[in-house]
């Protein structure tokens, strides 16, 4: 690690250091970070070389005033978890101007009763909230039915109540309990299609796990983006063995002892904020010329996620295992799409979700990373709006409009 690389590290540390075992977690943390840190800490140094601190303040001002990235909204819902969480959703509707009627004949089909109209249900990522899916969701816009929903403790939603109040941990099988309740409340009836991202796609397979009955009577199609099924617990993130062996030996407890001083913390990241912004890139994008508000937009939403929510919900990976519930969706179409640079979810975990469903369609990205949504929202658009149109979701005759549209004035929710 170069001298400017261990300075960077070290700021981690002074920012965020207290007396006693406090003091020996973040020693931990500075060795973890450290590992992960390295390449994206010497080029913050570079940067510093050529740009003061207040011209990079002034240019993530500029980015975040004039950036229309996640300034899409619609109907807003909300529903209570079992446990009492309050969870956030939206609702897009259809435009009848955007949809072509129906023909004759298929009214006959099906009687005088229009059919309830396919829903798609979006469940974004960890440390991520329902805006990481703009591209998609300005695309579909009005072209059929959408619902955009707040995991626990992320976005808009409530922290949860088990965690806060009782102390219990999160699992991926309580997210799946929570995407049951945001159905109930917002597609209490018809088809659905269900699109997950990362922690998203996992929340689907828990909700199958534990609801076959609703994908058997209900879902008409499934996508998977960047996702696992299980073995989480093997990804090396990128680094060497000797490297990811020390972040996982230390990283549990690094995040517990930093869930645990979250207000220190949070000014720690503030005070380093450079070298987490190239941390957050390096595992975020794959590609080099990433347009850079969709990079700092990117950087919000991992930002706005508080640390104790970070640390609160790393552990339930390493116990997430779906692999059997994969075949409740043996019988629907489905998508596993990945980028072939992800770091996170490696994209064999992808294969490995579509070897079991031999029917599936995969598709692997080139040069895309874990945010391949936002990084090359063509690519997914395209595949999702095919699905859409597979399953009966969108009319043959209808437009799927520019995903590169990111107005938040056409077609106001």
């Amino acid at each position: 690690m170069s001298e400017s690389s261990a300075e960077a590290v070290l700021a981690v540390a002074s920012a965020t250091g207290a007396a006693g075992s406090w003091r020996r977690a973040t020693g931990l943390a500075g060795a973890a970070i450290g590992v992960v840190a390295a390449g994206a800490a010497a080029g913050v140094a570079l940067e510093r070389l050529t740009v003061g601190r207040g011209m990079r303040t002034r240019a993530r001002l500029a980015l975040d005033s004039a950036g229309p990235y996640g300034a899409l909204r619609g109907t807003p819902g909300k529903a209570r978890a079992d446990d009492g969480t309050e969870l956030y959703y939206e609702v897009d509707e259809v435009d009848p101007e955007a949809v072509p009627p129906l023909s004759p004949r298929r009214r006959r089909l099906f009687g005088r009763k229009a059919p309830a109209p396919v829903t798609v249900v979006f469940s974004h990522g960890y440390c991520l909230n329902q805006d990481s899916w703009h591209f998609q969701r300005a695309a579909l816009r009005g072209v059929v039915r959408t619902v955009h929903w707040d995991q626990r403790s992320h976005g808009r939603s409530g922290r949860g109540v088990a965690q806060t109040e009782d102390d219990v941990p999160v699992t991926i099988d309580q997210l799946g309990r929570d995407l049951k309740t945001v159905l109930d409340a917002a597609v209490p009836e018809g088809p659905v299609v269900l699109v997950g991202h990362s922690m998203g796609g996992m929340t689907i397979m828990a909700l199958a796990d534990q609801f076959p009955e609703l994908i058997r009577d209900r879902v008409v199609a499934t996508a998977f983006v960047g996702t696992s099924s299980g073995r989480l617990g093997e990804v090396n993130f990128g680094l060497p063995v000797a490297g990811v062996n020390a972040v996982r030996r230390v990283l549990p407890g690094v995040l517990k002892a930093l869930g645990q001083q979250a207000a220190l913390v949070e000014r720690g990241r503030r005070a380093t904020a450079d070298l987490f912004t190239g941390i957050i890139k390096r595992y975020s994008f794959a590609s080099r010329d990433v347009d850079p508000a969709v990079a700092r937009f990117a950087e919000r939403m991992i930002e706005g996620t508080p640390i104790d929510v970070v640390a609160e919900f790393y552990p339930a990976f390493t116990d997430h295992d779906k692999t059997a519930a994969l075949t409740h969706f043996q019988d629907v179409p489905v998508l596993v799409l990945a980028g072939i640079g992800d770091l996170v979810t490696p994209s064999e975990h992808s294969e490995a979700i579509a070897d079991l469903l031999p029917d599936a369609e995969l598709v692997l990205v080139p040069d895309a990373g874990h945010l391949v949504m936002l990084e090359h929202p063509e690519a997914v658009t395209d595949r999702l709006a095919d699905l859409l149109t597979r399953a009966g979701a969108v009319p043959a005759g209808a437009t799927v409009s520019g995903y590169g549209s990111t107005s938040s004035t056409a077609r106001p929710g």
